[in-house]
């Protein structure tokens, strides 16, 4: 058996999986997403809740009683950074991928750079410790990304996991730290996915209940191990990470420089990962649904009031931009809008133009990859968004390409199974072992006669934004 964890922005995932990749049992707890109202661009989480959830896991699959599993690995929501102490424990909340707070720091780290470093990255985040907290900065043993610090708990052994070669200037290197006056040491090593971390030890058997001297290998960023997760290891093929955000992860065979994506080699080598990121996707639905008094409502029961909505919502866009946005824009000051609503419009249509919003979101990026001269030949979809057989048909059409359902749809958690069997030796590549065990399930093909009102609207969402931009910016810049 393979032990996998995935902690996600509102919920924490476990599973185990046999060898030959089929899910024996999953389970599920939920985590807070702390948000302030009065301070916008600030996301945390409470780290303490990420050790609560595997514990409680632990115990619901199984692994606290029964047989022990060949191996343990752990992935996790980032770029999210906490800074641990000396006795291991979180020292402030986590600060999480989403929190965009760290603009003056991600500016200084872009001059000494040479390119755009964004603010919800990860070396922003301890230089603004650095700045602003320096009495928790000087306590500081050791900032670590997320799985990192559950992987630490559970091994003792600190590290950083490098999804590929490149990626360092994208996480924090020594040169890079060391300009900026702070403490290497602080900043744990790199290895990269698959490697092993060690095993289990005597504290991980009493946090955790798990039975001492298991393998543990190294996991990763969610939005890298949802690539192995999904397949997309070859050429043409895309990974749509659809969940609370939005990643788009494209196999390409050579690299852009195209400021308006990001480019670093792809995990599996030889290949290069031109990916894009949509800051709220599912998340603006979920706020559209609470604030529109449906909390109570079940996702399925919304899809189910929209299908009948034609295709473009009676020609009603919305922009998702609810906490910023990065790909393809960049810009933290944008803000979500509904434009072209009307006395005919309700309820029903504004839903479908947030789910909408999304596909025009993905579309955006598609675009500048193909201006790029890069083949997109399929989407591989995953997460929240993947339980809607709807929402995937809206993406197909409005983008033009077909959208593959893996049959594991928790692909962080089967890219975790993936880098296990890679690093038990079970396949020579961790391609190999994508290919193996990554079933797909079901096909979307666009649907041809809706794509005259999505090509027309898209242009306008567009237009909306370069229109809006100014206003943004001024709104932004309010006391």
């Amino acid at each position: 058996m393979i032990l996998t964890f995935d902690i996600g922005t509102t919920d924490l995932k476990g599973a185990l999986f046999d060898a030959a990749g089929r899910r024996i049992r999953i389970g599920q707890r939920p985590l807070e997403l702390r948000s302030n109202p009065d301070r916008p661009l600030q996301h945390e989480a409470d780290a303490r809740d990420w050790i609560r959830g595997v514990r409680e896991l632990c115990e619901e699959l199984g692994v606290t009683s029964g047989e022990a599993p060949e191996a343990i690995v752990v992935s996790g929501n980032g770029p999210t950074v906490v800074p641990i102490g000396a006795d291991d424990q979180p020292l402030h909340p986590a600060i999480l991928w989403m929190d965009r707070r760290c603009v003056e720091e991600a500016a200084t780290i872009t001059e000494l750079n040479g390119f755009y470093v964004d603010p919800t990255f990860y070396l922003p985040k301890g230089l603004w410790f650095f700045k602003h907290r320096p009495d928790i900065y000087e306590k500081t043993q050791r900032f670590m990304p997320c799985p990192e610090y559950i992987s630490y708990l559970i091994t003792g052994h600190a590290v950083t996991i490098l999804p590929a070669t490149g990626f360092e200037p994208y996480i924090w290197t020594e040169d890079l730290v060391m300009k900026l006056g702070m403490d290497w040491s602080k900043f744990p090593d790199f290895v990269r996915p698959g490697d092993p971390l060690g095993t289990t030890t005597a504290t991980a058997n009493d946090v955790f209940g798990l039975p001492e001297g298991i393998p543990v290998i190294a996991g990763g960023p969610d939005f890298i191990v949802s690539i192995i997760g999904t397949g997309t290891v070859a050429p043409g093929r895309a990974c749509d990470r659809a969940g609370t955000s939005e990643g788009i992860n494209l196999c390409a065979t050579k690299p852009i420089s195209d400021p308006r994506l990001l480019c670093v080699h792809h995990v599996i080598d030889g290949y290069h990962n031109v990916s894009g990121i949509v800051s709220t996707s599912g998340k603006a639905l979920h706020w559209f649904k609470e604030t529109t008094g449906q909390r109570q409502t079940p996702f399925e029961t919304i899809f189910d009031d929209i299908g009948d909505v034609p295709a473009g919502s009676n020609k009603l866009i919305f922009l998702p931009y609810l906490a910023g946005e990065r790909s393809p824009i960049w810009d933290p000051n944008a803000r979500g809008a509904f434009i072209g609503l009307t006395m005919h419009h309700s309820r029903r249509e504004m839903t479908r133009a947030v789910v909408e919003s999304v596909g025009f979101a993905v579309r955006d990026i598609l675009e500048v990859m193909e201006e790029n001269s890069l083949q997109v030949d399929e989407f591989r979809i995953a997460g929240g968004q993947a339980r809607s057989p709807l929402w995937i048909q809206i993406k197909a059409d409005i983008t033009g390409k077909p959208f593959l359902l893996p049959a594991v749809q928790e692909a962080e958690l089967a890219g975790d199974l993936c880098l296990a069997l890679y690093g038990l030796g079970r396949h020579d590549s961790l391609a190999d072992a994508a290919e193996a065990a990554v079933r797909i399930e079901r096909v979307f093909e666009p649907d041809m006669k809706n794509r005259g009102i999505y090509d027309a609207l898209f242009g306008i969402y567009r237009e909306c934004y370069a229109g809006l931009k100014g206003a943004f910016h001024k709104i932004s810049q309010m006391d």
